[in-house]
């Protein structure tokens, strides 16, 4: 594998019950890139997302994640090595404090792994301002922003978002997207995220893979990432 794929999947197939939901998905990412997966809802992409952290079994397939086989490893695990999910509807620790939901973020990543909690207040100042507020009692993009903090305090190589902008309000969409390419461009950080709202993939997505009927059926890529090719995708 060359050293510069950090994520590569091969035929990966999972789904619920007796239900195949994945169907052969195959894709690779490069260390520091941002890449959308994007189509119509009900194609499988939050399933993909959840699948990648070890949420959800792999039935048949290989993950393959800075040249170790992870398919296998539980999703705690696959957080110690280095993965950050920010799954769809936040998840904060509603009845804990911003800062009490932060200080569960340093736990992930191993006792030897590098913390970053002041860069989070950096990033979300607003996070900084609320420190002691309780999470439940925020904004949803209040909670977007101390989810994808949280995440980010563990130093992760590789982040995974399913559908950021939902339930945020525009002038937070923006931040976090701003936030989020300043991650890749200063720490390095890998981005992977499933997404529905048009402009938050044209701000962030440098390419793109389509996802239809639990598969992978094409990519886009620089100058083909653009707003039209992408509304085709997600009205199909």
């Amino acid at each position: 594998m060359s050293t510069d794929r950090i994520l590569e999947l091969s035929e990966l197939w999972a789904g619920y019950g007796a239900t195949p939901i994945l169907q052969g998905v195959s894709m690779t990412i490069s260390r520091g890139e941002i890449v959308g997966v994007i189509g119509r809802n009900g194609v499988g992409k939050s399933t993909l997302m959840r699948c990648l952290i070890g949420l959800l079994e792999t039935w048949r397939g290989t993950i393959t994640f800075m040249d170790q086989d992870v398919t296998q490893l539980p999703a705690d695990a696959r957080a110690r090595a280095g993965f950050g999910y920010i799954p769809q509807g936040r998840d904060v620790f509603s009845q804990m404090s911003v800062e009490e939901n932060l200080q569960v973020g340093e736990l992930i990543g191993g006792p030897k792994g590098k913390k970053l909690p002041e860069l989070v207040y950096e990033y979300f100042p607003r996070l900084k301002e609320r420190r002691r507020q309780i999470a439940g009692t925020m904004s949803g993009g209040e909670q977007q922003q101390l989810a994808i903090g949280r995440a980010l305090i563990g130093n992760p190589s590789l982040m995974i978002l399913d559908e950021p902008s939902e339930g945020v309000q525009p002038s937070i969409v923006q931040h976090i997207c701003e936030a989020l390419k300043s991650f890749r461009t200063e720490l390095g950080t890998t981005i992977v995220f499933v997404e529905q709202n048009l402009d938050t993939i044209m701000a962030i997505a440098e390419r793109c893979y389509i996802m239809e009927k639990g598969k992978i059926t094409r990519s886009l890529t620089g100058e083909d990432v653009t707003a039209d090719n992408v509304r085709a995708q997600l009205l199909l």
